[in-house]
Parts: C-alpha cells; structure tokens; sequence
C-alpha cells in the first residue's frame, strides 16, 4: 500500500532502505529519546533487519517517507505497528533524518496515515509514547491532533480517538 500527499510517497519499508534506515539512526540527535541497542552495531543492525521483516497485520507496518521532488531519496519513515510491537493498542510514529526535521514531512506523512487508520481499519484510537524531552515529536503529535493523555517512566501518552467509532 502506497500513499502521497501533496510532498510526499511513502511507500512500504523494505531491506532496500536498511543502510539509510541506519544511516539515519547514527545522525545526530535522532535516537536520543528513543531506546533500543543503538550503542552496539551488530544489535542495532539485527533490531532494524527484524523490524523490516516482521509482518505486523494487515494494514500495519512501516512507510519508507520519499519526497516527490527527489523520490530516490530517504527522508525517514513512519508506522502504524502494535504498541512496543506488542499491542493492543496501535501506535503511530516516525522518525526522520535531521535534514528533513522542521520542514513539515513529519507531519505530512503521519497525517496520510491517519485516515487509514480510522477509515480502512477503523481503528478505534492510535496512540504514541513519547519522551517528553523530545519537543519535536510531541509537536508532531499534537498538530495531528493528539492530545496528552498521561505521564509514566519518562513518557507522555498522545491519543487519537477515531470520531467514527462509538467508544465504550
């Protein structure tokens, strides 16, 4: 499944994108909220070739983010996954490389997920754990309409409700 938007194709990530997927994590500032075995590279090259392969449900997964005026181009990614890849809830995130940061793909590119989310799976909320030093993500999150749910471990909670689906 491929979107656009105006800027943008995102198209479904592949072993094709692993060296910028991990060219992007080693620039800086991008992992610097986010856990993972980032420090070792065998580890970090296993974490990312896992994430590639694993198939997360039909509709889920990770989008490889390419602007349509240079569509060879890695810009980044963003996903609809299980939470922590594990679930119930599914969560929506992105990560991009610095030189793209402020210019509005993050944006863009989540903002193309969420009506998949609501309208083909009808999705009854998405949801992101974000550090909340990370001011960047946490802007992200609330220009697509995410509001703060709650606090834990370091965490902010953003929730997305679906309006089309009647919660109990």
């Amino acid at each position: 499944m491929i979107f656009e938007t105006d800027r943008l194709i995102l198209r479904p990530r592949t072993m094709r994108d692993f060296d910028a997927c991990i060219a992007m994590d080693k620039a800086p500032g991008v992992i610097d909220y986010i856990p993972g075995p980032w420090e070792n590279d065998a580890d970090h090259r296993a974490f990312v070739r896992t994430r590639i392969n694993t198939q997360y449900g039909d509709g889920l997964g990770y989008w490889s983010i390419f602007a349509k005026s240079a569509p060879d181009i890695f810009i980044g990614w963003v996903l609809l996954i299980p939470e922590d890849a594990k679930g119930p809830d599914i969560e929506i995130g992105w990560r991009l490389h610095p030189y793209y940061w402020a210019k509005g793909f993050a944006t863009e590119a989540a903002l193309a997920l969420v009506p998949h989310a609501f309208e083909t799976l009808n999705l009854p909320r998405i949801v992101a754990g974000i550090d909340a030093r990370n001011m960047g993500s946490i802007g992200v999150a609330r220009k697509i309409g995410m509001t703060f749910q709650s606090h834990q471990d370091g965490y902010d909670m953003f929730v997305l409700e679906n309006p089309n689906v009647e919660m109990v």
